[in-house]
């Protein structure tokens, strides 16, 4: 069955930068689009960043446009997420997430479309 499993999560300064990873196992990597959503306290779990199978169109979050960004490696099955100049309000467990489908360029940002997500990893930004 798939597996996914984040690593990178931590504590940061405002304006700092942290690097998140997700291995995936299971089934051919590289023919599905992966994602990142994220969770904060008594909010509702949100879209962050999605890339395609192809690695050839990436879709994100109007609230971290322009400071993070998502990338992956289909020779190591994994997906990353970069996030730069962080601020307080992206404190949050950050999921990751997995196409159903394969080979589709569907983005979805909604967390329904999705069955198969890591166990998170919590990213906390201080002030």
């Amino acid at each position: 069955q798939v597996q996914l499993v984040e690593s990178g999560g931590g504590l940061v300064q405002a304006g700092g930068s942290l690097g998140l990873s997700c291995a995936a196992s299971g089934r051919t990597f590289a023919r599905y689009g992966m994602g990142w959503f994220r969770q904060a306290p008594g909010k509702e779990r949100e879209f962050v960043a999605h890339i395609i199978w192809t690695g050839g169109s990436t879709y994100y979050a109007n609230s971290v446009k322009g400071r993070f960004t998502i990338s992956r490696d289909n020779a190591k099955s994994t997906v990353y997420l970069q996030m730069n100049s962080l601020k307080p309000e992206d404190t949050a467990v950050y999921y990751c997430v997995a196409d159903n489908r394969p080979f589709t360029a569907a983005q979805s940002t909604r967390p329904e479309d999705y069955t198969y997500w890591g166990q998170g990893t919590q990213v906390t930004v201080s002030s």
